[in-house]
């Protein structure tokens, strides 16, 4: 009977390890990249043939790890002229039967700006850090997610489209959202997670950082330091310029982005050189791993503990 029992143990014991919800890996961070970067799909441009492979390739992940669309289908289109954009839209049902009436976004844009003026024989402007590091980003969080099913909160993963002609994609989906009455908490894009900061700098920075609390209770959630102030942000008009913008804009909430590109640490913005081999993948790997805490935070927190200051 005693080795029956201790059978039985084994077995439950190897059954929770299967289970365990894996962390985010190297490897896979840079297949995504690369392919999203690639040459093949030629700088993402809106309306482009490389944007719609981008688009086809982001719905398969999100097929893949058990995310379904919020409307009809993943794609959230809209028109700009005679040019067919679309967000990309997953969802993933909170498990709390009051907390899941929330929702928190998590979203990042996969359009780029296509080719440029030819340096060294090449015309193709991949965006490597410009976004696709942050759709990778994404992308590993909802895979962590729906493999863990940690989150209480409803969690739309939204990838945008015509960020680079005017956050066009996220204004529309934000316009959207609010037409049907969405509860949106929070919401954080990520812009360009491909490179590290300076040693002497805290590992990321916050656009609109004195405007709520949002990066006190990230750092807090993750118990250590990794979200900081970046004093050139509002020289920039960072917060202003990123798909959070329309969120903040039309929902009043907490709607920030979160980058460690401080335009001191890399050469190629909107360059034909941003390619998949000059993203740092160790880093990219440990800024998504040291996120998810921080993120599970404050998707779980029983209140809304996030808020704008003087709102």
């Amino acid at each position: 009977m005693k080795k029956l029992i201790l059978l039985f143990s084994l077995v439950l014991i190897l059954g929770c390890k299967s289970t365990k919800t894996e962390a985010p890996e190297l490897t896979e961070i840079k297949r995504n990249l690369s392919y999203l970067a690639s040459d093949d799909l030629a700088g993402r441009k809106t309306g482009s043939p490389g944007l719609e492979k981008a688009a086809v390739f982001i719905e398969d992940e999100f097929k893949r790890n058990g995310i379904k669309p919020y409307f009809k289908t993943f794609r959230d289109s809209f028109k700009i002229k005679d040019v067919i954009g679309y967000n990309v839209v997953g969802y993933l049902e909170g498990n709390d039967n009051l907390l899941k009436r929330e929702f928190v976004i998590l979203g990042a844009h996969y359009d780029h700006i296509g080719l440029l003026n030819e340096i060294n024989g090449d015309a193709i402007a991949n965006g490597a850090n410009d976004d696709a590091s942050g759709t990778v980003a994404v992308l590993e969080w909802a895979k962590y997610f729906s493999k863990a099913r940690s989150n209480k909160r409803s969690i739309l993963f939204t990838l945008y489209d015509a960020e680079e002609m005017g956050l066009k994609g996220s204004e529309h989906l934000a316009n959207r959202l609010k037409s049907v009455n969405v509860n949106l908490y929070t919401m954080i894009n990520f812009e360009m997670i491909g490179v590290p900061r300076s040693k002497h700098e805290i590992m990321a920075y916050m656009s609109g950082f004195e405007i709520s609390n949002m990066a006190e209770k990230l750092n807090a959630y993750a118990g250590s330091k990794i979200i900081g102030f970046f004093p050139q942000s509002k020289q920039y008009q960072l917060f202003m310029r990123s798909d959070n913008y329309p969120f903040y804009k039309t929902f009043k909430i907490p709607a920030h982005a979160i980058s460690t590109f401080d335009f001191t640490n890399y050469n190629y913005y909107h360059h034909v050189d941003d390619e998949a081999d000059k993203m740092d993948f160790e880093h990219m790997t440990d800024f998504i791993s040291k996120m998810i805490p921080a993120l599970e935070g404050m998707i779980n927190a029983p209140t809304q503990e996030i808020y704008l200051y003087n709102d």
